[in-house]
């Protein structure tokens, strides 16, 4: 079973030794995502919509990149840093998963490597 590492392009994957996603066979598992823009910087600040559709947007590229599929995702783990608004970052999430509903836990955590950060996401796939 060959491995296929597939990098986002963020720089502290190097650093840090990790890699955006990676395939086994027909498995993919995706590493806590936060909203990081293009330019490296925290998207959507103070916006838990707009962050949470930050991270899918760049999960549902690297599950491309790994030959995978939306449709493919069988479990996310959405980590808040308020619990409280949980249905702003369910609305982003319903709007990738609506029609898949893979298994979904939503948890509160107490804080993120950046403070502006209010969202991470992890996702497991299994490629059909």
């Amino acid at each position: 079973m060959a491995r296929k590492n597939v990098s986002s392009g963020s720089p502290m994957e190097k650093p840090i030794g990790f890699s955006r996603a990676v395939r086994i066979a027909n498995l993919i598992s995706i590493a806590g995502t936060a909203p990081i823009g293009d330019d490296g910087s925290t998207a959507c600040l103070g916006d838990v919509y707009g962050q949470t559709y930050c991270c899918l947007s760049i999960i549902h590229k690297a599950i491309q990149d790994a030959g995978g599929k939306l449709s493919d995702v069988i479990r996310t783990r959405v980590m808040l840093t308020d619990i409280s608004r949980w249905e702003e970052a369910a609305k982003a999430h319903g709007e990738f998963f609506s029609e898949i509903c893979p298994a979904c836990t939503f948890v509160e955590v107490s804080r993120f490597i950046k403070e502006d950060w209010l969202v991470e996401i992890e996702v497991d796939c299994v490629v059909t």
